[in-house]
């Protein structure tokens, strides 16, 4: 049951990643996915309210899965 939830939550984070790299595309064509990690070297995504909003997204549910994964591995201890 858990490894269910946690395959399903890796996905739901790539599709957020995707959603990510298409809003970043439309302003910087060449972006790499290294590069949306650090939207601060991007003046115009740093100042982008829904790339902004998306990344947020984005971190919340990479902690909600770090979080999961030691809740896990504390279980199994």
């Amino acid at each position: 049951m858990s490894r269910d939830f946690e395959e399903r939550l890796k996905k739901i984070i790539e599709m957020q990643k995707l959603k990510l790299m298409r809003c970043a595309e439309e302003f910087i064509p060449n972006i790499t996915e290294e590069d949306i990690m650090q939207p601060n070297d991007f003046p115009i995504l740093e100042s982008h309210p829904f790339f902004r909003h998306e990344e947020g997204i984005l971190e919340g549910l990479l902690s909600a899965l770090a979080a999961f994964q030691a809740q896990s591995k504390e279980n199994l201890s």
